[in-house]
């Protein structure tokens, strides 16, 4: 579907061009090559740095040289999610937008609203020239999504602005001022198989129909972990018909909630009546807890060839009773900023098969230290099996400043252009602020967006009329940008 139509046209035709470009994260040789011609083609100066960040760079306007520089930063990278039935190459394939409403959806597929629009409102702001702007540079940082590598490998000095709008928000109208930092847990189990006794049957416990999302922003909403209802349930059938586990695996993404898992199982033939009925009994109770935000949970358990090997019994329930009991979700609210998640965790990643076991999470906290009791919890509970823990890729939070001169400006803009305030509010998801700041600390920072929902999800998508909104914003605050002192 054609999208150019929609308003801003500025913006929308940039962001179609956008889901014409396969750009999962670690696989964004395609788009940057077409950020770097973009730049080139308008005649700005552009580099593509040793990491493969973008950065073009835009003089001021006429009259507007004495005014701070401002960095437009957005990452190019976007979560590769699709729906099982949903044949979908996200490294050849464009993305398939579609219109609902006021709503953007892509069909079957994330969209790439995030970070796709922030890229394309830099974009458009590069390209105009009816605009009143200070010294710009557009930012476009690689593999956000994946561990903010663009961000972490950034050299100081590359950049000369003083103000950095990160344009990877989510709610319009609200302007964010801090933000969790992040780290990846990993646990992993060797063990031998064996033979699967002469006789038995096999079966598939599939779990579908979760709705998954961010695992910062919808963490808070309590949705059903596709893991955890795997583990539940195979705990439940070990304990009261000794099934046997041949396999298991659960998720994809370390910062996607995840929204289906399977397992491989086995069972001595005459249990069959039985276990098809422990599992429609167990599933009801888990659909009835999870009817109010995951009303479409399905689990079936399905006949498949009988395994030719399956996980030694103590073994299994070890890992299984691990995976039960290692934390998962909001851990702690914040204290100070009331309804924001301090502290979380996502059992993103499950696998159990092939005489390896592995657990994959991703820490979230604004609060260095309970980042490090979370996972020193995870630790503990993992190494009650003889499991090995791992930790890498920490990445700081942002504090807020609530004296920041950027958003004292923005504050001000926003009233003036609709009577009403804009929120302040920091947010439980990484945003690149916390680690660029470290590499430029004298940067006066503020994060702002159109209105997304369920980012990373195949139902990911945003509300048409606040893209105007967020360009309109953009445009009057480099208008308005402070004086250099």
């Amino acid at each position: 579907m054609d999208i150019t139509h929609l308003k801003p046209e500025q913006v929308w035709k940039h962001f179609y061009a956008l889901t014409q470009i396969p750009r999962p994260s670690e696989k964004e040789e395609k788009i940057r090559a077409f950020l770097a011609d973009f730049g080139k083609k308008l005649g700005l100066e552009t580099i593509v740095d040793p990491v493969g960040n973008v950065i073009i760079s835009k003089p001021a306007t006429p009259g507007m040289e004495n005014r701070k520089g401002i960095i437009l930063q957005a990452h190019m990278d976007m979560v590769p999610q699709k729906n099982k039935d949903t044949v979908h190459d996200f490294e050849k394939d464009p993305i398939v937008p579609r219109i609902e409403g006021d709503w953007l959806y892509a069909t079957g597929t994330t969209l790439g609203a995030d970070n796709g629009l922030g890229v394309a409102a830099a974009m458009a702001v590069l390209e105009a020239n009816d605009l009143v702007h200070g010294p710009i540079e557009a930012l476009f940082t690689t593999e956000e999504e994946t561990g903010m590598t663009g961000a972490r490998e950034l050299q100081p000095g590359v950049l000369k602005g003083d103000i950095l709008l990160n344009m990877d928000s989510e709610d319009e109208g609200e302007l964010y001022v801090g933000c969790a930092g992040g780290e990846d847990g990993s646990f992993t189990l060797a063990f031998d198989m064996e033979q699967t006794p002469a006789g038995w049957e096999g079966a598939r416990l599939n779990i579908t129909g979760l709705k998954g999302g961010h695992s910062g922003m919808d963490i808070i909403l309590g949705r059903g972990n596709a893991n955890k209802v795997l583990v539940r349930l195979l705990h439940h059938l070990m304990e009261t018909h000794q099934i046997r586990l041949a396999s298991a695996e659960g998720g994809d993404l370390r910062n996607a909630i995840p929204r289906e898992a399977d397992a491989i199982i086995a069972y001595e033939s005459a249990k069959k009546a039985q276990i098809e009925e422990a599992v429609a009994a167990m599933a009801k109770v888990i659909q009835d807890e999870l009817k109010f935000v995951d009303p479409d949970l399905k689990v079936n358990l399905l006949p498949t060839e009988v395994p030719a090997q399956i996980i030694p019994d103590q073994t299994a329930r070890k890992i299984v009773r691990a995976v039960y009991a290692a934390p998962n979700g909001v851990w702690a609210m914040s204290d100070s900023m009331p309804g924001l998640v301090e502290t979380s965790s996502n059992l993103a990643i499950f696998k159990a098969k092939e005489g390896k076991a592995e657990v994959h999470c991703l820490l979230r906290s604004m609060v260095d230290t309970a980042k490090t009791d979370m996972g020193t919890a995870l630790a503990c509970c993992f190494a009650n099996i003889g499991a090995k823990s791992s930790f890498s890729g920490a990445y700081p939070g942002w504090q807020p400043n609530m004296e920041s001169p950027i958003l004292q400006a923005m504050l001000k803009t926003y009233k003036e252009m609709y009577g009403k305030d804009a929120e302040v509010k920091a947010i439980h998801a990484g945003l690149e602020c916390g680690i660029l700041g470290g590499h430029y600390p004298h940067w006066d920072m503020i994060s702002f967006g159109p209105t997304i929902r369920s980012p990373h999800s195949p139902d990911e998508r945003c509300l048409i009329p606040t893209v105007q909104k967020f360009w309109d914003l953009l445009v009057e605050t480099l208008k308005n940008a402070p004086v250099k002192q």
